[in-house]
């Protein structure tokens, strides 16, 4: 959906696996993006997180969409899992360096959490507090993975720092909250039952596409991604809430 405050699109485009599923058998992987574009108008960027790619790969990325079209890049791992979020100072200059052309582009960053890393106060307020004053400029979400940011002075610094806290949705493998504390709602869809290898429900997709409304109701801005990639069930799915939500238009 366009101008609605509501996006819809899957974690990523370029999975080969997907050639014959979604893209035709003939397509070049280099037109992978501006095919994804003309059913999609948002993706994640789920390559940032693992290595950061080139300044002229990010521009290019640019190119190929329309001008409304936005990106949501995934945080550097490096900063995440390697630095646990000490002393973020440095590799966030070098993500942001790189993503900088894309910046009118941008959706919410987001910031993926290591199971393993659990809520520490004054680390979290740290880097919040980098984000706050040298980032201003953009919107970030995050992804936790231990349930200790779950607690209530994690979510009221989220709150206080405008950072949203992630939905994800994954059965139970995953910690869950629907707590709100930002004005972006984020949502990633990783699978039901089998992680990115499973399907949602159409009953599912109707409770979230009526969360939707009521979120655009109150006046957030939604944004939500499906992640269970594998058989190509991020793109199906991704097109049945994008017509659910347009039937109840």
């Amino acid at each position: 959906m366009k101008n609605k405050n509501v996006y819809i699109g899957t974690s990523g485009w370029s999975y080969k696996h997907w050639k014959g599923l979604f893209y035709p058998p003939k397509l070049k992987a280099t037109d992978y993006l501006a095919f994804y574009a003309q059913q999609f108008s948002i993706a994640e960027i789920n390559t940032s997180f693992y290595h950061l790619p080139k300044l002229e790969t990010v521009i290019n990325w640019t190119t190929k969409v329309p001008e409304d079209f936005k990106f949501c890049a995934k945080m550097s791992r490096y900063v995440t899992h390697m630095k646990k979020l000490h002393q973020p100072e440095e590799p966030l200059e070098r993500f942001f360096e790189i993503f900088q052309p894309m910046h009118a582009r941008m959706g919410p960053v987001l910031i993926q959490l290591p199971p393993f890393l659990k809520f520490n106060y004054e680390v979290a307020n740290h880097f919040y507090q980098v984000l706050h004053t040298a980032y201003k400029q953009y919107e970030f979400v995050m992804e936790v993975r231990h349930p200790s940011w779950l607690q209530n002075d994690s979510l009221t610094l989220m709150t206080k720092y405008d950072i949203g806290l992630v939905i994800a949705q994954s059965g139970y493998t995953f910690p869950y909250s629907e707590m709100i504390t930002a004005k972006n709602i984020y949502i990633r869809f990783h699978g039901p039952k089998e992680l990115y290898a499973s399907s949602y429900s159409t009953d599912m997709m109707e409770s979230f596409a009526d969360k939707f409304i009521g979120w655009q109701k109150e006046g957030h801005v939604i944004w939500a991604f499906f992640n269970n990639d594998i058989h190509g069930y991020a793109v199906e799915d991704a097109k049945r809430l994008l017509q659910l939500m347009e039937n109840k238009e």
